[in-house]
């Protein structure tokens, strides 16, 4: 179908969030992940489509300080002010259970619902998932260090952003003119705390709790997540697994679009 997404502000708590949807069903809630410009829509612009044509109701939420989202620049981006703006988004717009899918600082709050609210969570889907190592093994890692150091100076330009986004995959290819574009625009908005003053704990010793059925994908190509934490929810969750794609960087959702949305529509369905 020629689904089109409907998205308007949602009030949460102190902040609004920006919030689309679209199709009907068993709710998925695809969570983005950080860097100068991210959205929803324009991180998961390959996926949303083919889970409302399966038959699920896809939610598309903007974090704060991010895409449509307020962007205030008083307080701390820590991953308790980005995971409970979205519960608070999600039980307006009448969300009582949900899959969460998240990629990078996506996957972080994604694992911070689910430990708060588990009630809330039917399943998980992690790319690449933030939060199961310390800030120091992260910020050593060359793409989360190029972008803080690009982002943070005070002539961030649009070719910056090229080489920021062009960082989250293997191949180029990918990266599109109109994407460039479309998060320098949103990049241009956001205050220099959306990124300095982020604050995500190490959650790898609370993996064990999360009881909830864990598909998760990883590129062995990633320069901002190493794929080694793949191994850590192998070794702690109850039930999960885990696909490493070679020759793909921290974006498997989009270098690999096909085949992640085949695996995880068939993870949801079956």
């Amino acid at each position: 179908m020629d689904w089109q997404l409907s998205g308007r502000h949602i009030q949460a708590g102190d902040y609004r969030l920006w919030v689309a949807v679209a199709g009907s069903g068993p709710t998925v809630v695809f969570i983005h992940g950080s860097g100068p410009g991210a959205s929803a829509a324009s991180n998961f612009s390959r996926n949303w489509r083919a889970f409302a044509d399966a038959g699920f109701r896809v939610i598309l939420p903007d974090l704060i300080g991010y895409g449509a989202s307020d962007k205030p620049t008083h307080v701390d981006y820590t991953l308790d002010l980005f995971a409970g703006t979205l519960r608070a988004a999600l039980a307006e717009v009448g969300v009582e259970r949900a899959t969460l899918v998240g990629n990078s600082l996506g996957g972080a709050i994604a694992m911070q619902i689910a430990l708060d609210d588990p009630a809330l969570v039917d399943r998980l889907v992690m790319m690449a998932p933030g939060g199961i190592e310390t800030r120091e093994t992260y910020f050593a890692m060359p793409g989360i260090a190029r972008m803080v150091g690009d982002f943070t100076s005070p002539d961030f330009t649009e070719a910056d952003q090229r080489r920021l986004v062009t960082n989250l995959v293997h191949d180029p290819v990918h990266i599109t003119d109109a994407l460039v574009a479309e998060r320098y625009a949103v990049a241009r908005q956001q205050p220099k705390q959306v990124l300095s003053t982020m604050r995500v704990p190490d959650l790898s010793p609370r993996l064990g709790e999360l009881t909830q059925p864990i598909l998760g994908f990883w590129g062995t190509e990633d320069a901002f997540c190493p794929a080694s934490g793949a191994q850590k929810f192998l070794a702690a969750c109850p039930d999960v697994r885990f696909m490493l794609f070679n020759k793909v960087g921290h974006w498997v959702m989009v270098e690999r679009a096909g085949e992640f949305n085949r695996h995880v529509i068939d993870f949801l369905t079956h």
